[in-house]
């Protein structure tokens, strides 16, 4: 057996990009790689490397947004509900014929355009900005514009994953996603923050602009085989009915997705009631600056490193079903101690607290439910299954989003985050008692049968 402390990562290419993901390797401990390890692909690499550069760009936004939101337009509670829910409501709309779309279709054209057209969007804020057009409708459209792109691109990039990676390294892959995020999450609200307050919330979208442009650049260059889909008999309206109606029905015939989707849906709606108030909790109530919130960012990627660090060994320890529902229970706890937490320092201690057990916990969450559910599609339903799954589980997530801006506006902003934290808490106690979720130890396999045929699922 090799052993990794011996084990140096060959010298790639010698062209700036891959200088300088090596200097990223070894800035994070990974200059000492296991023989095989996926980050020695150089595929994998490149697609890690975009993954990485976009991570930066989107902890910039993460906080510009809202912030924009709140601060600069001093949007009520309600309104923050609101442009969270014009986020979701794009999936709700477009997932099922997202996904009958890019089964038919190469995905990463449409991950690479969709990465650009998120930077463009982004850069319309400071524009209307400085035009003097900015308002609360404004940022709407930006949200549902966002959200729209996210839900074709979004599933496009899970797809794009399980033609990169083999299926039974799908946990390890997710884990070292997550942990491509952790490193910007480490670094980048503190600089977040810094460009917030030095260039204003709109400007420092511009950023983030830059970033996604050059994630995309990097993406261009991946080289991926992706076999022709097959099209159903009849018209193109039939053939597109008949696709999403597979879909539906290899979703829907599936014991375990329907537990994931039911589960992880709940999850979403108290996550979405949290996050709609968060930043008003720390400006208004805490009375939190920008600078102090882009530091206390920090503590998100540090739950992420630690929870991408052990979230694969803690997955092979248990199994990722209970790994997922450790998951819910530690977010839900960090929420409801934040309902709690007093005025002055310790408050600010325990919003930081907060954003470090959500983060570790919705990494055990996703490292594991998006590995399962890829594990157990076949190859040409990946597309429908992803977007049927995201619009499963994102339906409660604007009914979520609303009630948490709703509490917030007429009871308080505890109240909202009192409620996601017990939902997500009961969510685990109540999935526990699921077989099929407490006794899941492994990842399950996928029969690459025809989609058509009913032992498929």
């Amino acid at each position: 057996m090799t052993d990794p402390a011996t084990t140096e990562i060959p010298e790639p290419a010698a062209t700036a990009r891959e200088r300088v993901l090596l200097a990223w390797a070894r800035l994070m401990g990974w200059a000492t790689l296991a023989e095989g390890d996926l980050l020695r692909d150089a595929t994998y690499r490149r697609l890690w490397a975009s993954i990485l550069t976009s991570a930066f760009g989107a902890q910039v936004t993460m906080l510009a947004l809202p912030l924009t939101a709140a601060v600069l337009l001093q949007a009520s509670p309600t309104q923050m509900g609101l442009l969270t829910a014009m986020e979701i409501v794009p999936f709700v709309l477009f997932s099922l014929p997202g996904g009958v779309w890019l089964d038919r279709v190469r995905k990463l054209p449409v991950y690479v355009v969709g990465e650009t057209m998120i930077g463009l969007i982004l850069a319309s804020v400071p524009l209307a900005w400085w035009m003097g057009w900015l308002a609360m409708p404004w940022m709407y459209a930006v949200g549902f514009v966002i959200g729209t792109i996210h839900t074709v691109a979004g599933s496009a990039a899970q797809i794009v994953l399980t033609q990169v990676v083999p299926r039974e390294r799908l946990v390890e892959a997710h884990a070292k996603n997550a942990m491509a995020n952790s490193g910007a999450e480490v670094a980048g609200p503190g600089l977040a923050g810094a460009l917030i307050k030095l260039m204003g919330a709109p400007a420092a979208l511009l950023v983030d602009a830059a970033l996604l442009v050059a994630s995309a650049l990097i993406l261009r260059g991946i080289a991926i085989r992706e076999e022709a889909p097959k099209v159903a008999q009849g018209s193109a309206v039939q053939a597109f009915w008949h696709d999403l109606m597979e879909g539906l029905r290899f979703v829907g015939g599936h014991p375990l997705l329907v537990t994931l989707a039911i589960t992880v849906g709940l999850w979403q709606m108290a996550h979405y009631a949290a996050v709609v108030v968060q930043i008003l909790f720390a400006t208004r109530v805490l009375g939190m600056d920008e600078q102090s919130i882009g530091l206390s960012y920090i503590a998100l990627g540090v739950g992420t490193v630690v929870s991408s660090v052990l979230g694969r060994r803690i997955s092979a320890r248990i199994g990722p079903g209970p790994c997922m529902l450790l998951g819910f229970a530690i977010t839900g706890a960090g929420w409801l101690t934040l309902a709690a937490a007093p005025v002055g320092s310790l408050g600010v201690a325990l919003f930081a607290a907060m954003l470090m057990s959500f983060s570790a916990g919705a990494i055990l969450i996703f490292i594991n439910f998006l590995a399962l559910r890829q594990a157990v599609t076949p190859a040409p339903l990946l597309g429908r299954m992803t977007s049927t799954m995201r619009w499963l589980t994102l339906l409660a997530a604007g009914p979520g989003a609303l009630v948490g801006g709703w509490l917030g506006e007429h009871l308080s902003l505890r109240w909202a985050l009192a409620l996601a934290g017990g939902t997500s808490l009961l969510l685990a106690l109540v999935a526990w008692r699921v077989p099929r979720l407490r006794h899941l130890k492994t990842l399950p396999t996928s029969r690459e049968a025809s989609p058509t045929d009913p032992t498929a699922a």
